[in-house]
């Protein structure tokens, strides 16, 4: 280090500034560099290698790098986000990174992240669709998995498919609603949403027909179509699994006695929304599938039933109630009267 004369004639008038010599600077520079480093080193090193946890992190459809590393440090699997953004520029996977369920490690550093991201998701992803998802519940379902994107399994749902038990069933009219059966499914990173919609249709057809179900909704006098129908309103109305053949047979009296089957899940549907408490306006949606203003069944199921839902549509409980209604733990207080319906009312609602 040194002073020099800048400018000045006289000793007392001159001004000295600090002018870094060569070495001086080289060393600072150094200096700074190995600084970063550390810290940059520190920011790409596992955030617990000792106590290492596994966590599912679902990568999005089209999710930008900088997305990505703000979902893993949300998820406690990296230590800093923008560390992690600029490792995977320097390393050239900026944009390379694949969409998809993966499980990671607190013990794997981001170069490791990284590589299995740019590798994509294992072959097997393992996807559970409730009993009772609608199909935009569904498409809502696999695009947070990040397995397809909404609109892509909407679209094909209006495909054509070419199953013995849709040759019966008005899907051009009414869609395939009804028709996707809940389960667990295992599909591969490139599994397509078409293959995806055949995987289901196909359950669906399997399950149907180890229980030669078509034979047992025509002994009822039903196509299958009004069945799942029937078992689709049966799905979304029971919350205790045991009242499902007992809400099968209040559909059965009213249609018997030509009474409109005022079922509150038809209006939601008919909505497209659920709402904790249906208003009287609610009730006049102009809608096919309202049946507070149509008689009889709705056009299409109005989602998709399980098996247990299915076998209470065919085999309802025998019984002469009319109405049902909610009590607070979820299950129902049935009443065959008017009358003794109101009085469920007043207690229970």
């Amino acid at each position: 280090m040194g002073y020099k004369y800048l400018t000045g004639k006289r000793s007392d008038s001159k001004r000295y500034v600090f002018v870094p010599r060569p070495g001086t600077m080289l060393v600072a520079v150094v200096l700074l560099l190995l600084v970063v480093g550390l810290a940059m080193r520190a920011a790409l090193m596992p955030v617990d290698e000792k106590n290492a946890a596994q966590i599912q992190v679902v990568v999005p459809q089209n999710a930008s790098t900088a997305r990505i590393a703000a979902i893993l440090e949300e998820q406690g699997l990296i230590r800093n986000a923008r560390a992690f953004c600029l490792y995977a520029r320097v390393q050239g996977s900026d944009g390379a990174m694949k969409p998809g369920a993966y499980n990671l490690s607190t013990a794997m550093p981001v170069a490791g992240i990284i590589e299995v991201l740019v590798k994509g998701p294992p072959d097997r992803i393992k996807v559970t669709v409730p009993e009772g998802y609608t199909v935009a519940q569904i498409a809502d379902l696999l695009e947070e998995q990040g397995i397809a994107r909404e609109e892509d399994f909407l679209q094909a749902l209006a495909g054509q498919w070419n199953l013995d038990f849709l040759s019966e069933v008005p899907v051009s009219q009414w869609g395939l609603n009804g028709y996707l059966y809940p389960d667990t499914y295992y599909l591969g990173s490139q599994t397509s949403v078409d293959e995806i919609v055949e995987l289901m249709l196909k359950r669906f057809g399997q399950v149907i027909a180890e229980h030669d179900y078509v034979r047992q909704a025509q002994a009822r006098g039903l196509t299958l179509h009004e069945a799942v129908t029937i078992a689709s309103m049966v799905e979304r109305e029971a919350r205790v699994a045991s009242e499902r053949p007992r809400i099968a047979g209040v559909i059965y009296n009213r249609m018997n006695l030509g009474m409109p089957l005022q079922i509150d899940a038809t209006v939601q549907y008919a909505l497209g929304e659920t709402k904790e408490k249906l208003l009287y306006k609610d009730l006049q949606v102009d809608s096919p599938y309202n049946t507070y203003k149509i008689n009889g069944l709705p056009p299409g199921p109005i989602a998709n039933p399980g098996w247990p839902s299915l076998l209470a549509a065919v085999q309802p409980e025998e019984h002469n109630y009319l109405y049902y209604v909610a009590r607070p733990d979820g299950s129902h207080a049935f009443a065959s009267t008017l009358a003794a319906h109101n009085d469920n009312i007043r207690k229970y609602q």
